[in-house]
């Protein structure tokens, strides 16, 4: 069974089997949760032939048409419009590839789309990327991206939810509400949270390997407290302890941007076959 899954989730690199070359066959930094680092043939199909992690998801594609409307309808001016003299600082907007238009305010731009794809109005598979140094703003929404699911971190006060900034989006209440569903499923099926209700609500959001990019993204949620203390002037004491099987955490800084997403479990970066092996952080046989 575990093969039949592994299988279905294989990828290819259509490079051939005796060229000379390394670097295709290495694994890269930008693979991090998307491909596994441990699942691969050994001899001449090594590192050529991968497997996907576990929780990756390959987007399907959606159309770009609504999401231009929608951006020309929060300020976007069209391409052909555009007067680069009356606007010489203005971001150019691209989506899947192409230069539709420019917007003045790039950062309200941004964090509306941002609003509307954590409230399920645009697809969750749409990946935004910001680059401020550039001054450009890139949306993607096309087909055969990999991508892959992120907890969010609250980035301003909540009022409505009672979520403090820096927070988890998932809370209490939701993980208690999943629980209950698990114990007792409702008798109709739409009336289930489930993952869909994780996207829908925002707890949960997908980010392909550009959108990464410009996130910040914290290990644990522990980290997020530690970080939350930091800020908040408390003194975080270093673990200093002799403990050979304690975590290596890296040095707090006080200058570090705040955090935009954690990760569901580090163990998610290996594929099917790799995560039913026993303690794989440990030595192999």
């Amino acid at each position: 069974f575990a093969s039949t899954l592994s299988h279905l989730r294989r990828t290819n690199t259509p490079i051939g089997r005796d060229g000379k070359l390394a670097k295709p066959r290495q694994l890269h930094n930008t693979h991090w949760g998307l491909v596994c680092p441990a699942e691969t043939p050994e001899g001449q199909a090594c590192g050529l032939v991968k497997n996907l992690s576990l929780m990756c998801y390959v987007s399907v594609g959606s159309p770009a048409d609504p999401l231009i409307e929608f951006m020309i309808g929060r300020g976007m001016e069209v391409v052909e419009e555009y007067e680069p003299l009356r606007y010489p600082n203005a971001t150019k907007i691209f989506v899947n590839g192409v230069w539709c238009g420019v917007h003045s305010d790039p950062k309200h731009l941004v964090s509306q789309v941002l609003d509307t794809r954590r409230k399920s109005y645009v697809q969750f598979e749409v990946s935004l990327v910001r680059d401020i140094r550039d001054r450009e703003f890139q949306v993607f929404s096309d087909a055969g991206r990999v991508m892959r699911p992120v907890f969010t971190v609250q980035q301003e006060d909540n009022h409505d939810s009672g979520i403090p900034k820096g927070s988890l989006v998932l809370t209490k209440d939701l993980v208690n509400q999943l629980a209950q569903e698990q114990a007792e499923p409702p008798e109709d099926p739409r009336d289930k949270i489930g993952w869909e209700g994780l996207i829908r609500s925002g707890a949960v959001e997908y980010l392909d390997a550009e959108e990464e990019e410009t996130a910040m993204i914290c290990m644990t949620p522990e980290d997020l407290d530690l970080y939350r203390m930091q800020k908040a002037g408390i003194a975080v004491d270093d673990d200093n302890t002799d403990d050979p099987n304690r975590r290596l955490k890296t040095k707090t800084n006080p200058t570090t941007h705040m955090y935009t997403h954690c990760e569901i479990h580090p163990s998610m970066i290996l594929g099917i076959c790799a995560s039913i092996i026993p303690f794989p952080d440990h030595n192999q046989a």
